[in-house]
């Protein structure tokens, strides 16, 4: 709903283009210590954090619609804003990985799945909303509203399935006094580039469609559609697979990464552009989920939530400079330069996945781990 909403946001707060970009820095300035402290919370209180987690995303999303009615109070709300949604993106994910552990079968690929299906749904309800003059805040409510019966369906089905003596443990050492944060360190610089290149694409193809191929006002709103829905669906698709084939999920989605931000590069028309950014979808759609789900299968439950946030936070860092990657490379060759810069990073991704996976020390299936298990007692 946020990234919909950010021309409306922008209006009501009366801020100048370069003032939105300096209040947009506090989205990362709270996320990242927030995802941290998130997965400290999981470890010391167990899953029901994440509960907590996503009803205060919901609330904090719609007083920020409410109170952004200038730079001050956008760049408190969006510090706010940010440090929330850090938190439920470490704590979704740490319960993802451990309903994947207990069922045995595949999960958080479609958990990832149903993230992306509802970016294109909220986006389109944005839409509708602001065609139909309704207040900035009428959409963020009812985001809000959603985000509490789910942090209430979550708190009740954590608190059914998790056994009260594995959900926290005071004594259990941080990964880093356990001498394996390294590890995770490195899982988290393959998660970094997976994000920098799809939000690179997620966050620049309108501009290129408009810019580049001279498409109009409606049409440029079909790219980031595109690439939204195709993630979606390939996530749905390639959800049943198991981390057996993590090595070459993450090697085959670079090379489609890659080979899209090509094809975007040299499109001469929105028709060709398109078929890039459906590649380039399928490609990133997998990655960060695939990696996700390695770290869960080689995690103890009480290093469950560090070892998830600790990854979550350095692939953050991707996720924040991509589309600053894309600017600084449009500025010096251009748009389609840029998307070649795209391509380079999906590259850099394949050259180095079986290189750090080994080094990692990770089971990623078909990548022979030199340990069992990561955090195991020692």
């Amino acid at each position: 709903m946020w990234g919909a909403s950010v021309p409306r946001v922008q209006h009501q707060a009366e801020v100048t283009d370069g003032q939105l970009g300096f209040a947009l820095l506090f989205v990362g300035a709270g996320a990242l210590p927030a995802m941290l402290l998130a997965g400290r919370a999981l470890d010391r209180w167990g899953l029901k954090v994440a509960a907590g987690a996503i009803a205060l995303l919901g609330v904090v999303g719609a007083g920020l619609a409410l109170t952004a009615v200038n730079l001050p109070s956008l760049c408190v709300g969006l510090g706010v804003a940010g440090a929330s949604s850090g938190a439920a993106d470490v704590t979704m994910n740490a319960v993802a990985g451990r309903a994947e552990k207990n069922a045995g079968r595949p999960v958080i690929t479609r958990v990832h799945g149903v993230f992306s299906t509802f970016v294109v749904l909220t986006s389109l309800g944005a839409g509708i909303t602001s065609a139909a003059s309704w207040p900035l805040a009428v959409p963020f409510i009812a985001v809000a509203v959603l985000c509490l019966v789910a942090g209430a369906a979550m708190f009740a089905a954590v608190s059914r399935g998790v056994p009260p003596d594995d959900e926290g443990d005071d004594e259990a050492p941080a990964p880093a006094r356990s001498g394996r944060l390294a590890p995770l360190l490195i899982i988290g610089v393959l998660g970094a580039l997976a994000f920098a290149s799809e939000n690179a694409h997620q966050s620049w193809s309108a501009v290129f469609a408009q810019d580049e191929l001279k498409a109009g006002a409606w049409l440029t709103t079909v790219a980031p559609a595109v690439f939204a829905g195709t993630v979606a669906i390939t996530r749905f698709s390639v959800g049943g697979l198991k981390t057996a084939h993590a090595r070459s999920v993450i090697l085959i989605g670079a090379l489609a990464a890659a080979g899209g931000a090509l094809v975007i590069a040299s499109a001469p028309t929105l028709f060709v552009a398109a078929l890039g950014l459906v590649l380039a979808g399928a490609g990133t759609a997998v990655l960060f989920p695939t990696l996700v789900g390695v770290v869960s299968r080689n995690v103890e439950e009480r290093y469950r939530g560090r070892a998830t946030s600790i990854v979550s936070t350095v692939s953050y860092l991707g996720f924040l400079l991509g589309p600053v990657y894309v600017g600084a490379w449009a500025d010096a060759a251009g748009l389609r330069g840029a998307m070649v810069a795209v391509a380079a990073l999906a590259a850099a991704l394949f050259v180095l996945t079986p290189v750090l996976l080994r080094l990692s020390g990770f089971a990623a299936g078909d990548t022979a781990p030199r340990t069992p298990e990561v955090y195991a007692d020692r």
